[in-house]
């Protein structure tokens, strides 16, 4: 672990890698750099790797998104030793594009940026311009440098502040505004600079002087770059800047008249009396005396003048701060009226797409083609419904021969049956059944109420029989003999 003391600004404790604790490895990675990184190209390169990792890791647990060497030393220090390679580092970390000089981050943001970068923040103007202009490859001890990785991250979790915020829905925010607002993301003022700069190159940000003052201006949501600071934007900021004040100022006054009160209270208690004449016209000295007092007409005592001044000044203060409520009634009205104006306006232009997306959509279609395709469909189905009763029709008609002979044959059938031909079984007797007697015999009842077995006989010979069960089979041609079998001897009974 990094103890706290060894950087000025060193708030919380690193974990340091294992390597930490051995000697021998750290005496490698203490070591300078070789001149040549051919000589050895894994040491060099696992070195490097080591101090690359490391530094980001240091400056992303302190959440700063600068460093220099002079710092770097002192952070690293081990066993009194400091580390031989670090300016190697720097120098390979900015070819590789993973760290900035803060001057060059600056001065490549758009130009109507240079101005407030070099003025506002906190860089030496004079120092890196001139290492600029020299074209200084060398690295001094006190020289910042941007590490880009951390200000993207940085940079995206302010626009993640912001429009989690409260004043998400205020266009213009100030500059001290958003650094109350952003004090837990960026540490100082330096790295919220760096972050918005980072942001306007994203353009999602601008920032503009108005009044000596510095004015922000983020993206909303859903829109892919900021836009130009307008007058109506400028208007809103002053009436919201207008709105926060008269709060504060009302808020002040409330309290102060409340302390007024209370203090007339205070000294109404400690019991100091004066005279004061009853005829006074002064409705707050008239307020303090009792009814009796009023009517007696002569002095009397009552509270002392300080008490007296309390609820004057208290009074005093009320009519101030009712003046200033109404103000900020006016004002809040008109913020309303803009918040309105702007979602009606919004509502215009979607109401335009609509109309212009439902224009492009009818673009060929008109009445007459609707109309007109609405009777070739009809058409066809009633062509469709024609062709169906004509196929219909014709495979009724195709068998109407058929069944008028089929018809006249059933009909023949049924007029030559033999249906009326006297059965051979007995009649069904018609007398009812005699009661039984109890003296009588069942059985004899049961045998007289029976009806006669028919006398006549079927002349049918045993070989007869034979002859005709043994004309029986299982194949048509043997179904057709039974039947003729069975109908000859049906008509032999007969």
């Amino acid at each position: 672990m990094v103890p706290s003391n060894l950087g000025e600004e060193m708030s919380t404790e690193v974990a340091l890698p294992p390597e930490w604790e051995d000697d021998e490895r750290m005496n490698f990675l203490f070591s300078d750099f070789k001149e040549n990184r051919d000589v050895s190209t894994t040491d060099w390169d696992s070195k490097m790797d080591f101090w690359t990792s490391l530094i980001l890791k240091i400056c992303r647990s302190r959440g700063t998104v600068c460093v220099n060497l002079q710092e770097l030393n002192k952070i690293f220090q081990r066993k009194g030793i400091m580390p031989l390679g670090l300016a190697t580092v720097i120098q390979c970390m900015a070819r590789c594009g993973k760290i900035q000089r803060e001057s060059e981050f600056a001065t490549n943001v758009d130009c109507g940026w240079v101005s407030w970068g070099v003025g506002l923040l906190l860089v030496k103007p004079l120092k890196w311009t001139f290492s600029t202009l020299i074209g200084s490859s060398g690295v001094t001890l006190k020289e910042l440098f941007v590490v880009i990785e951390l200000v993207k991250e940085k940079a995206a979790e302010l626009l993640g502040v912001y429009r989690s915020s409260p004043v998400a829905n205020h266009s213009l925010l100030s500059f001290q505004e958003l650094r109350t607002l952003s004090s837990h993301v960026c540490v100082d003022e330096s790295t919220l600079c760096m972050a918005l700069l980072q942001l306007q190159r994203e353009k999602q940000v601008t920032v503009s002087l108005h009044g000596g003052e510095k004015i922000v201006k983020f993206s909303q949501p859903g829109q892919n770059h900021v836009s130009p600071v307008s007058d109506v934007d400028l208007g809103i900021y002053q009436l919201q800047r207008s709105e926060r004040l008269l709060e504060e100022r009302v808020d002040a006054l409330g309290l102060e008249a409340e302390k007024y009160k209370e203090e007339a209270r205070v000294l109404l208690r400690e019991g100091k009396k004066s005279q004061v004449n009853l005829q006074s016209s002064d409705p707050v000295l008239t307020f303090c005396l009792s009814p009796t007092q009023m009517l007696s007409g002569k002095p009397q005592l009552i509270s002392l003048p300080q008490a007296l001044r309390c609820l004057r000044s208290r009074k005093r203060v009320e009519k101030k701060a009712d003046h200033l409520y109404a103000q900020l009634e006016n004002v809040k009205g008109i913020l309303d009226k803009i918040a309105n104006s702007q979602t009606d306006k919004l509502v215009i232009q979607a109401y335009q797409a609509g109309v212009s997306a439902l224009r492009l959509s009818l673009k060929d279609v008109t009445v007459e083609g609707a109309e007109s395709l609405v009777d070739q469909i009809q058409e066809l189905c009633d062509t469709q419904d024609e062709v169906n009763q004509i196929l219909a029709g014709g495979a009724l008609n195709s068998t109407d021969a058929d069944t008028d002979g089929l018809e006249d044959e059933l009909r023949f059938l049924l007029e030559n049956s033999n249906l009326d031909e006297p059965s051979t079984l007995p009649e069904v007797p018609s007398h009812p059944l005699s009661p039984v007697r109890e003296s009588g015999s069942l059985c004899d009842d049961l045998l007289s109420a029976l009806p006669s077995v028919p006398q006549n006989h079927f002349n049918i010979t045993g070989d007869e029989l034979d002859k005709a069960r043994s004309c029986i089979t299982l194949a048509d041609t043997g179904v057709q003999q039974k039947k003729t079998k069975i109908s000859y001897l049906s008509s032999e009974e007969g």
